[in-house]
């Protein structure tokens, strides 16, 4: 099953920027709301679908390969290769768009770094990322974090975290508690990924996202079969939350709607999106398999 993180999720679009267009989900790198809770966004290879008022549609602004991808309440971040003509540097480096994508502003390390496993804090706009090679703000591989948009850069010493990096997620409100999904596990620091503490063992951790009410953290893991669950951050066991039936699937993306605070989004190595506007009790399928609904 490790080759299931493996297939992630891009974007082609059968005619091109029409709300109604019929659009293909090839690869899946993320997944995320808009402030007000309208959009649910997913990053591909070929720019941003978009799902809102039960359609998809390919939104406006440049078709970057967004490859790291996180939102927060003001900002959304990403990292991956420009879309030709774009006039980037391959790797772009950290972008950020105030716009909901329509426009990025570089935030450096263009032409060095291409961070695949990206994560934010809702409310702290905190950026932490997985470093695969040194760079000039950067001077080892590993987990790093920075509080200003990308000016300076803290390397995270990662003690006792075990297993190949496969998610992050960084807690709405204080930047100091971090999440590693890991070939491992699910892992949980509250100093700024200095020191780990293993929060879920026996399966292979996939996603984490943590809940916008602070106090909880969501994690997919797989064991043989995909499976979703929910601890409480102060203390207690995770809890199971009933998923739809995903077959050599599991869930590779998570997250929730910033207005809508029972409403969540889960996304799946094997292009599927699920819905559910209940607190994860039933799932509405809106695309599969890359076919959207």
């Amino acid at each position: 099953m490790r080759a299931m993180h493996w297939i992630f999720i891009g974007l082609a679009s059968a005619v091109a920027t029409q709300a109604a267009a019929q659009i293909t989900l090839m690869h899946v790198h993320g997944l995320g709301y808009s402030p007000d809770g309208k959009r649910l966004m997913i990053p591909s290879h070929h720019g941003l679908a978009v799902y809102e008022n039960g359609k998809w549609s390919k939104a406006p602004g440049p078709q970057h390969d967004y490859m790291g991808f996180a939102a927060t309440g003001k900002n959304l971040y990403s990292s991956g290769h420009p879309a030709p003509g774009s006039g980037l540097i391959n790797p772009f480096g950290l972008l950020r768009s105030r716009d909901g994508g329509k426009t990025w502003e570089k935030l450096g390390l263009e032409g060095e770094s291409d961070f695949h496993l990206l994560a934010t804090g809702w409310n702290t706009n905190a950026v932490y990322v997985w470093n695969p090679a040194p760079s000039s703000r950067m001077k080892r591989p590993g987990l790093h974090y920075t509080l200003n948009d990308g000016f300076v850069w803290t390397p995270a010493r990662a003690s006792g975290l075990e297993g190949d990096p496969r998610a992050l997620a960084v807690h709405p409100d204080d930047a100091a508690i971090a999440a590693v999904a890991t070939s491992s596990g699910v892992f949980l620091s509250r100093d700024s990924g200095e020191r780990f503490v293993r929060l879920a063992g026996g399966a292979e951790g996939l996603s984490v996202h943590f809940d916008l009410d602070g106090r909880s953290l969501w994690y997919g893991t797989f064991d043989g079969r995909a499976r979703l669950s929910r601890a409480p951050l102060e203390g207690g066991t995770g809890a199971s939350v009933d998923l739809p039936r995903l077959e050599q699937d599991a869930v590779a993306y998570i997250s929730q709607n910033p207005v809508a605070r029972s409403e969540y989004a889960i996304a799946t190595f094997a292009r599927s999106v699920y819905l559910s506007k209940d607190g994860a009790r039933a799932w509405k399928k809106i695309a599969e398999r890359g076919r959207t609904e």
